[in-house]
This record gives structure tokens, C-alpha cells and sequence, in this order.
């Protein structure tokens, strides 16, 4: 079994997904995750592939967001469109950051991941608030590389 097969549960995942959705209730922001063993080159350089990979740049308003993780690099990446660039101040992603590294550094991969679904979704709230004729975009599930 590669490592990102141990690295997370069936169960843990489902805990990601569900995060998920209840991270998009209150947003109209998309939110995915990407678990890889190891970027073959940066870690952004690498977030942005996956991100246009998975048709993440194609949201009506411009804001998903990729939660990228390289477990064997020992390295994360949030990764937002363009859409969001242009309506947060800099450092928005640095709350979601520092709570998903508070996590990792203790081996807490699972909860750093959920936790940091959740306060991404908090965050794109304020921007991208939920209307009624919301649709989810993507696809909640993880997706490996």
C-alpha cells in the first residue's frame, strides 16, 4: 500500500468529506482536497496544476479552493482562484495555514485537514456568501494522485 493510501482512513476520509460539505453551507465557495506522495517540482507550482487539473478555475465565480498535501514532502499548500485573490486582503489564507500546521506537527493529519476545511469555509463566508441559487460546482471528493 503506497503512503497515500495509509495516510488517511476510509473513515477519515469520509470525516474530510463531510467537513466539506458543511464547510459550503454558508458559501458559495468550493473547496477540494489533494493528497499526492511527492511534487516533482514546487509544491504552488505543483497545487496549480491539480487545481486546473480537476477544472477547479472553471467555478462561476472564480473561487475554489485546493487544499493540496505532498505526504511524503512533508508539505501543504492552499491554493484559492483568482476570484478570491481579488476580493481578500493579503495573508487571508494564513488563519486556514497555521491551524492545519498546528495539526500536522503533532501527526494529526486528518483533523489538520478538517479543521482547515472548516475555517477556509468560515473565511470565504465573508466574500462568497451562500444564496439560494447556489449549485456545488465540484465534486466533494478527495482526489489522489
Amino acid at each position: 500500500m503506497s503512503h497515500v493510501e495509509e495516510f488517511l482512513t476510509a473513515e477519515e476520509e469520509k470525516e474530510i468529506i463531510n467537513a466539506i460539505v458543511e464547510a459550503e453551507k454558508n458559501t458559495s465557495g468550493e473547496i477540494r482536497v489533494h493528497i499526492e506522495a511527492t511534487a516533482k517540482i514546487d509544491h504552488f507550482s505543483r497545487a496549480q496544476q491539480i487545481f486546473h487539473f480537476l477544472k477547479m478555475d472553471n467555478t462561476k465565480e472564480g473561487n475554489g479552493v485546493l487544499i493540496y498535501v505532498a505526504v511524503d514532502d512533508h508539505k501543504f499548500v492552499i491554493y484559492g482562484d483568482s476570484g478570491i485573490d481579488r476580493a481578500v486582503p493579503k495573508g487571508f489564507w494564513d488563519t486556514t495555514k497555521d491551524v492545519m500546521q498546528s495539526h500536522f506537527k503533532k501527526g494529526h493529519f486528518k483533523q489538520g485537514i478538517v479543521e482547515g476545511i472548516l475555517v477556509a469555509g468560515k473565511e470565504l463566508e465573508a466574500h462568497f456568501p451562500w444564496d439560494h441559487n447556489d449549485t456545488n460546482e465540484l465534486n466533494n471528493a478527495i482526489s489522489k494522485g
